[in-house]
């Protein structure tokens, strides 16, 4: 097994790799012109996305600066939008559903690296996947840890750590980020007579 089949599949690895070094290079160079690009250039956007990420829905805006480890672990689904300054380390698989919203600065680390010293400094890590479902709002600031599971219709609140899994329908934040209560059928019906004012405005 190379090193990049370890790495996908969770095991010890090490990142000097040369194929995961030529990989991350690649990276960098694509996120390096990603970031360049003006406002006005959607189309090379675009382009430069679906180069970099393993896979891109529809309708998906990731506003620069935006980085990442390797990209060809990423898979974004439809109705996305990532506010400025993201970071994901993709060492491991990050999947993310529909309708989506990320706040500003929202780091996804699937990266980690061993408890013990001494194995920590031979240079050997290890990852574990994310996974965020549909409907989410990520506030700004948060950070995802390794191997987490968000499930469906979430809100995790600004400056949150996440460390364990959330389940669906949920508000949750805090340091480590727990959930505070569920989404209520009140909390629907506020939000539905907010948009007919709108709509009525």
């Amino acid at each position: 097994m190379n090193e990049q089949a370890k790495m996908l599949a969770g095991k010890l690895y090490t990142a000097q790799d040369p194929q995961l070094a030529e990989e991350h290079r690649r990276a960098l160079r694509l996120t390096r012109r990603y970031n360049m690009t003006g406002e006005d250039q959607t189309e090379e956007r675009e382009a430069l996305m679906q180069e970099l990420l393993g896979s891109v829905g529809e309708d998906v805006v990731i506003m620069p600066p935006f980085r990442c480890d390797y990209g060809t672990q990423i898979e974004i689904g439809d109705h996305f939008f990532a506010n400025y300054d993201c970071l994901f380390l993709d060492v491991c698989s990050i999947k993310i559903g529909d309708h989506v919203m990320l706040g500003p600065r929202v780091c996804l680390y699937t990266a980690a690296h061993p408890l013990s010293a001494e194995i920590r400094d031979t240079g050997l890590e290890y990852g574990k996947p994310i996974t965020i479902g549909h409907s989410v709002w990520i506030g700004g600031n948060v950070i995802v840890n390794p191997g987490v599971t968000i499930g469906n219709d979430v809100v995790i609140g600004a400056g949150s750590v996440v460390t364990h899994d959330l389940p669906d329908g949920v508000i949750a934040a805090g340091n480590p980020c727990r959930v505070l209560r569920p989404l209520a059928e009140e909390d629907r019906q506020f939000w539905r007579a907010r948009q007919q004012e709108w709509q009525t405005d």
